[in-house]
């Protein structure tokens, strides 16, 4: 007589878990919090150069992928992803449904704000009306300024924001910032700081219904590695 075969929920809890980590200045800081966590990915994980993008890590229960920081949020509101980490910023654009930002991981430090030419003349934002914008974050800029009865007409970039107003293509971007120092590299300065900025983990909320003991474990390591 044939065997049965294993239930579909019996075959999803044995299948690792999928943590979706950004590339690039992000995942250099949360390296020892992953090391801490138990959650050390395979060593190409860190090379920028390496074709891979899933990695096994040393609990053999868990997986990682590389995207980039923008993607993190959309592989883990549709499922692909079960947890992750991304930065403020991306929530905030996003503003997915389907996703639950429980952990401040507390690195990444950085913020959204707003940047001007240094020598343009004094102006009264108060009595604008509309703006044109140069950024990455298309609904963060419209969100800021419509709250201030100003309409953004957004020019979408994903680089190169520091040129827009010098080539005319816009009054001021809006970019996500850290030191401070390409927007000096480029005659501009900050006028706004919109929103401060930091790592989160996100979990895909039904993922946390569905697997809430090994969900809960995982968010556990990470609250434990940053004690």
């Amino acid at each position: 007589m044939d065997q049965p075969l294993p239930s579909p929920t019996i075959m999803a809890t044995t299948q690792p878990l999928v943590l979706a980590l950004p590339k690039g200045r992000i995942l250099k800081e949360l390296m020892p919090v992953l090391k801490r966590a138990g959650l050390t990915p395979a060593a190409d994980c860190a090379d920028e150069d390496s074709r891979r993008l899933r990695f096994e890590t040393q609990d053999a229960a868990v997986d990682v992928i590389r995207v980039r920081p923008f993607d993190v949020a959309t592989f883990v509101a549709h499922g692909a992803a079960q947890i992750g980490v991304c930065g403020g910023d991306v929530l905030m654009e996003f503003d997915y449904q389907e996703i639950y930002a429980p952990l401040d991981l507390g690195i990444g430090y950085c913020r959204v704000s707003v940047a001007g030419p240094v020598d343009a003349p004094a102006d009264d934002p108060s009595r604008w009306s509309r703006i044109a914008v140069a950024t990455k974050y298309p609904n963060i800029a419209r969100k800021h300024y419509a709250a201030r009865g100003v309409q953004a007409e957004v020019v979408h970039l994903n680089g190169a924001m520091e040129l827009a107003p010098a080539l005319g293509l816009s009054k001021v971007i809006v970019d996500l910032v850290a030191t401070g120092a390409t927007l000096k590299a480029n005659g501009l300065h900050e006028t706004e700081v919109i929103a401060e900025i930091t790592s989160r983990v996100i979990v895909n909320r039904s993922a946390l219904k569905t697997m809430p003991e090994r969900i809960g474990a995982l968010l556990a390591r990470f609250r434990d590695a940053i004690a």
